[in-house]
């Protein structure tokens, strides 16, 4: 569960390696956070949008060595790589799959155990700390992302169960759940704008570093104020997952009204992420997949949404 002290393998992530003098240049003309904002002890989430402003894939990126890292749902790397190729043709940058490369761990309430690794992580969402090929990311309060060499995998394994239970990919998502952290996966590519994710809650969008690809639509949601649908936590029984992508119904629209985004079982059934319109919230009544299917119950996020203080960033 979220609030476990437990480590796991984030093996539903792969690792999209820029790197080249013009590795920040080019992708700040490509990406909805600023990259001006990433160092040595500074990562970030973000995402990339069509020109309309869709989501392509959303990740977490990080400077390192020569460039920057990426992680991001295994099942978008390719297609992101492939794109992102045909704008990089005139920038001194190289673009590769590193996901062979790496070994990402989930660690949750284990701080005492990144420290004996010698990464001492503050406890500030983004903070990265690096020891020797170690690298270490506070993603929420209390979990963080241990990144190492591959080859260090087995040996980091055994000393992590040294002071950890070995968790389930599961109980990791189930903490992204709860943190409010929304993520594109392959079933809800160039489904959702950024702000229907909440990505400018949580660091991953930026509205002062100038144009990037989508920028205007993006700007415009968030200036005009004319987003209707945007992110929510919620709780539903039964003993179906609920799978990205799936349609939520309200009785009183003719329509769908929004998406699940990501869900985790827990012991009672499933807690999830969804992007519902504002309107159908309102009401309260929000079904999964029909009108006829199971309820959801709407829970709370540790965020608020503030558009004068996500402006500023």
């Amino acid at each position: 569960m979220s609030d476990t002290a437990m480590f796991c393998n984030l093996t539903h992530e792969g690792v999209l390696a820029v790197r080249g003098s013009d590795a920040s240049k080019f992708l700040q003309g490509q990406l909805t956070c600023n990259l001006n904002y990433l160092d040595e002890h500074t990562a970030s989430l973000g995402a990339r949008c069509t020109q309309k402003g869709r989501m392509q894939s959303s990740f977490r990126i990080l400077l390192q060595g020569d460039g920057c890292v990426l992680a991001m749902a295994r099942g978008l790397l390719e297609a992101q790589l492939a794109d992102l190729k045909k704008y990089a043709v005139f920038s001194k940058s190289k673009l590769t799959d590193e996901s062979d490369a790496w070994v990402r761990f989930g660690v949750q309430h284990g701080d005492g155990a990144l420290a004996a690794l010698g990464l001492q992580l503050p406890l500030e969402t983004d903070a990265v700390v690096r020891h020797g090929a170690l690298i270490a990311v506070r993603v929420s309060p209390a979990r963080a992302e241990l990144w190492a060499p591959a080859e260090q995998a087995e040996n980091l394994a055994a000393r992590l169960a040294e002071q950890l239970a070995q968790g389930s990919l599961d109980d990791w998502l189930l903490g992204q759940i709860r943190a409010g952290i929304g993520q594109v996966l392959e079933p809800t590519r160039e489904l959702f704008i950024p702000q229907m994710l909440n990505l400018q809650a949580v660091g991953g969008v930026s509205f002062k570093k100038g144009c990037y690809t989508g920028q205007e639509i993006v700007a415009r949601m968030q200036y005009l104020g004319k987003l209707k649908r945007r992110l929510y936590h919620v709780r539903l029984s039964g003993s179906t997952r609920p799978e990205p992508g799936t349609a939520l119904f309200s009785p009183v629209h003719g329509s769908a009204i929004g998406e699940i985004a990501l869900a985790a079982p827990t012991a009672e059934g499933y807690e999830a992420l969804a992007v519902l319109q504002d309107n159908a919230v309102e009401d309260g009544r929000i079904h999964l997949g029909s009108l006829e299917g199971p309820s959801l119950e709407l829970l709370t996020l540790p965020y608020t949404l503030d558009r004068d203080r996500e402006i500023q960033r």
